[in-house]
């Protein structure tokens, strides 16, 4: 079953004859914003805005593509000088499927195209109340979309904004006030880096 999903991977990136598979990677800064949560948020602050960094990797053929995503959120939980909570951090880790208008149409004007997968989502709390500190590792699924603009050969510019929502998260472990949940947006622009 593992190796049907491989190869099926492998044909739609490289399905197209005449377009050679490029690789890109692409460092990103960004915002957070619209979160909700079932964990104590003694800061009200999942829902504003957060600074996010980054980076994903990608390999794209024609219209079709993968992609891994790696992004840190730190102060997630934190607003303004209120030391309710210390250190916290939303962390994700996805993989991701990519379909775009064909590249040979949109070489070097943007490129647009949507994105979804799933992976994983760290979320680490520590509250000024240590009993209500949280470490998790959930599941998580996430869905967006963005443009994508060459300014050469070797480089571009990237825009994009996905939702990122946990799944199957457990019942009550006295840090959320009903089965754990975190969703959230990200906004992002990246520095695209083409081989």
């Amino acid at each position: 079953m593992m190796r049907a999903g491989i190869l099926a991977v492998t044909l739609l990136v490289f399905g197209s004859a005449d377009a050679a598979a490029e690789w890109q990677i692409r460092p990103f800064l960004g915002v957070t914003f619209g979160g909700e949560t079932t964990f104590i948020d003694a800061a009200q602050a999942a829902g504003s805005l957060n600074v996010v960094v980054g980076v994903n990797g990608a390999l794209l053929g024609d219209m079709f593509g993968v992609e891994a995503d790696f992004s840190r959120a730190p102060g997630f939980f934190r607003s303004g000088d209120q030391n309710l909570v210390q250190g916290n951090a939303v962390t994700t880790l996805t993989g991701n499927a990519i379909i775009s208008m064909p590249r040979r149409l949109t070489e070097f004007t943007l490129g647009p195209y949507f994105v979804f997968g799933g992976g994983l989502m760290h979320v680490h709390i520590d509250q000024f109340l240590d009993v209500l500190s949280v470490a998790r590792t959930l599941p998580a699924l996430d869905v967006g979309g963005g443009v994508t603009g060459n300014l050469s050969r070797r480089f571009g510019l990237n825009w994009d904004a996905r939702y990122f929502w946990s799944v199957g998260g457990d019942e009550l472990h006295g840090v959320s006030v009903a089965p754990e949940e975190l969703s959230f947006w990200r906004a992002i622009m990246a520095i695209v880096i083409r081989y």
